[in-house]
């Protein structure tokens, strides 16, 4: 997998320099495309992922329930592309019927969900939906049923009250027993990638790039009229055109030394002009074929006469990159999210770099199921989230900030923020997915045979 996923990268490389430099559009798939290759990967996952997960916790049933409009985030990830939310009440069971087997996949409702989930239930002749399911169990005598409840991740607590009280009033005794929480198969569930989710998630940071690069430039701003708003609601425009989810409003903000400022599009001063000389910084997610990105990338506004960015933004950058560089040397599977901030901001302070970091796990959600790698309000240790252990093939978003005081900008300080997804490999290495930035993108791009 391991030199399959370098030779993509390598490619995957010279699409983002060839975006970058003539703005070319990665290639996005039509919907149906889209929702052809995401069936196809839920059956793989199914095939390959689930089996695995199921047997290493000693699960051999897992039941999802959900109701329509009321849904189990687990459940929303296994629903075929054409189905956009559950029906009615739609509950789905998963049985293990051991070694060399592929997993029975039942649903309890009128018809089969998808082409993986067969109908299991017949009105007419029960029209009880709960006691068909509980007549399912007693048929399969299931060791351990996983019920999506947890006090640790929202993504596996997906389970109602009303739900849970009903299923439970008609199980017999003896299964009561063997209700088990479904946290841990579900997490593993949502944070494992395949190789083929990884191709999709490498161009879907491409797509992102692309859109973030065409944002920070002279097509979309025109320096001393458009604001930080503006351009905050371009890119929800433009990310609607190409048909495309945004998974939070973007973020646009402006640095500039004098006077002191920073300014968020969010923020009451998001009508904030953008001007030469300012820093600007974004902060964008979208969705495509399930996978979630979440990036954060800088630009620079010429002065007039100026062909390039100034070396002390250059080094500033830099810095960034360096924090970028401690924190990831520190992911070694097993290790704690708390364990690994606490060994990367020891590092940054001994390099006497300022930063902050507040890293997630990526994937089938922005703020995914996994390993948290710090809060960015929580520096010291993160309960629940921040003691899970990093697993091989997992998704990252590597999100930080340093703090770097400029002697041009009278000893103020510059926030270099940066955020990109990259997964965790097998060999412990850490793989940017779509590259990183390590140069300023420039407004305007200056065309080499034009001088000042």
């Amino acid at each position: 997998m391991c030199r399959k996923l370098l030779l993509f990268a390598l490619v995957g490389n010279c699409w983002a320099w060839v975006g970058e430099a003539q703005h070319i559009m990665p290639k996005i798939l039509s919907l149906q495309e889209r929702a052809h290759l995401r069936d196809r990967i839920l059956e793989e996952r199914f095939r390959t992922v689930l089996p695995a997960l199921m047997r290493q916790h000693g699960i051999d049933c897992w039941l999802l329930i959900a109701e329509e409009y009321n849904e189990d985030p687990i459940m929303r990830t296994m629903l075929p592309s054409t189905w956009l939310s559950a029906r009615r009440k739609t509950i789905l069971c998963i049985f293990d019927r051991g070694e060399n087997q592929p997993l029975e996949l039942l649903a309890v409702a009128r018809y089969n969900v998808g082409q993986l989930f067969k109908s299991a239930w017949n009105p007419a002749s029960e029209p009880d939906q709960w006691k068909r399911l509980i007549e399912l169990i007693q048929e399969r005598d299931p060791k351990q049923i996983a019920l999506n409840y947890s006090e640790t991740f929202a993504h596996a607590d997906g389970i109602s009250h009303t739900e849970y009280e009903n299923f439970m009033t008609g199980l017999p005794e003896k299964f009561r027993t063997r209700i088990v929480s479904g946290e841990k198969v579900a997490v593993g569930w949502l944070e494992t990638r395949t190789e083929s989710e990884l191709m999709v998630f490498e161009q879907a940071a491409h797509i992102a790039h692309a859109i973030i690069a065409e944002g920070l430039s002279e097509k979309v701003i025109h320096p001393g009229v458009t604001t930080t708003e503006e351009l905050a609601w371009w890119y929800r425009e433009r990310i609607a055109e190409l048909k495309l989810q945004p998974w939070f409003h973007p973020t646009v903000d402006v640095q500039r030394p004098d006077p002191p400022f920073y300014a968020l599009a969010t923020h009451p001063e998001g009508k904030t002009v953008i001007m030469p000389g300012d820093v600007v910084h974004v902060d964008l997610g979208i969705e495509y074929v399930g996978m979630h990105t979440d990036t954060q990338q800088m630009a620079y506004v010429l002065l007039p006469g100026q062909t390039d960015v100034p070396d002390y933004l250059k080094k500033a950058l830099a810095v960034g990159n360096r924090a970028q560089d401690i924190l990831t040397s520190h992911f070694k599977t097993g290790r704690s999210g708390n364990e690994v901030l606490q060994l990367a901001l020891e590092q940054t302070r001994k390099e006497k770099i300022n930063a902050q970091i507040y890293s997630h796990a990526l994937g089938m959600h922005g703020h995914a199921a996994g390993v948290a790698i710090g809060l960015w309000d929580n520096q010291v240790y993160v309960p629940g989230i921040g003691e899970y252990a990093l697993k091989p093939n997992t998704a990252y978003a590597i999100e930080l900030n340093v703090k770097v005081p400029l002697a041009e900008w009278a000893g103020k300080e510059l926030r270099i923020m940066l955020e990109q997804q990259a997964v965790f490999l097998p060999n412990e290495k850490v793989h940017y997915l779509g590259g990183r930035q390590k140069e300023w993108i420039v407004i305007p791009r200056i065309d080499a045979h034009l001088k000042p």
